[in-house]
């Protein structure tokens, strides 16, 4: 893991015994055990609390996703040209708006004059 041999190991463990004694050696060890346990145990907790904060905020935006996307459009049926009118009674509501919007007979407005910045 962090490039240790097991023969630096062996010599590490011989200083330890020397110096600690064979009293001392078994405490420390399981003391070792024991923080190297609950740092697994608290790195464990952590790693799953971003896993379940990013599954949250995944949902989140799926959600969002879903209620803003617009609803699926039903196909437009291709317009039929539209026949001139023959009496008044009879004028369908493609031939109504036709008649309201403006033709290219009307004439336009002039073109607006662009404006000069001042100093």
């Amino acid at each position: 893991m962090f490039g240790i041999d097991f023969s630096e190991i062996l010599v590490i463990f011989g200083i330890a015994l020397v110096v600690l004694g064979p009293e001392k050696l078994p405490r420390l060890a399981a003391t070792i055990g024991r923080w190297i346990g609950r740092a697994r145990a608290m790195a464990r907790q952590f790693r799953e609390q971003l896993e379940q904060e990013a599954e949250t905020l995944k949902r989140n935006v799926d959600l969002r996703t879903h209620e803003t996307s617009p609803a699926p459009a039903a196909p437009a049926a291709p317009a039929a040209p539209a026949a001139p009118a023959t009496h008044a009674t009879a004028t369908p509501v493609t031939d109504l708006a036709m008649s309201i919007t403006p033709t290219n007979d009307q004439p336009a407005a002039p073109p607006a004059e662009p404006h000069e910045r001042g100093p």
